[in-house]
């Protein structure tokens, strides 16, 4: 598929003169799952739309412990990629492919133009900022108020919901990762799920129930 391809597929509402501009210039990469699409102090010179695949964005601390913030799914937009090439700013998060993924790669030299000439692209990234900070506020929530085992039933559910299937292909060591914890800390309360009926724990993956 061409990136014109991709517009009218995903991005329906945006105004035909809009996709004209962004086919002209969006650049489409291909990445493999696990390829890093930033990295923490990376210089950000294209904004990203998700057109296939899905990317998990996360912050990584001082000891390299990871946090996870949400994913990106087909027809979304990273936020912060475009905070940070409006703004000529590095990047503060890190992104990586969950699966083989593509994207549409957009110049920061487009960014002041998208946002004065074309109000469906405003309006796109306005709600785009919304949505993820909407996010970040409900991910806030969970680590400032609820326990550990609150904040797993949580990011399960999540994983669940984003991925579309109950068979979470997961380990107990990226999950503590996600969540900053312990391996043993997770898997502990696991193993409590799974007495509730809540989870099945397999060999290679979770069967998230509940």
């Amino acid at each position: 598929m061409t990136a014109s391809d991709f517009l009218e597929k995903l991005f329906p509402n945006f105004e035909p003169a809009l996709k004209k501009v962004l086919a002209e210039n969006a650049v489409i990469r291909d990445f493999q799952a696990g390829d890093m699409l930033m990295t923490t102090g990376q210089n950000m010179r294209s904004t990203v739309l998700i057109v296939e695949g899905m990317v998990k964005l996360y912050r990584e601390g001082e000891e390299g412990k990871e946090f996870f913030m949400y994913y990106l799914q087909p027809g979304n937009a990273c936020a912060l990629s475009m905070i940070c090439a409006t703004k000529q700013e590095t990047s503060q998060v890190m992104a990586t492919a969950v699966e083989d993924t593509k994207v549409l790669m957009i110049p920061i030299a487009l960014m002041d133009t998208l946002m004065k000439e074309y109000r469906t692209w405003y309006y796109f990234v306005m709600e785009t900022y919304r949505m993820r900070f909407e996010e970040l506020l409900v991910v806030i929530d969970h680590i400032a108020f609820k326990g550990m085992d609150e904040r797993l039933e949580f990011y399960l559910d999540k994983q669940y919901r984003d991925l579309g299937t109950r068979e979470l292909v997961i380990t107990h060591s990226e999950i503590a990762s996600d969540l900053s914890s312990s391996r043993e800390v997770i898997s502990r309360l696991l193993k409590k799920m799974e007495q509730r009926g809540d989870v099945v724990l397999h060999r290679n993956f979770i069967e998230y129930l509940k």
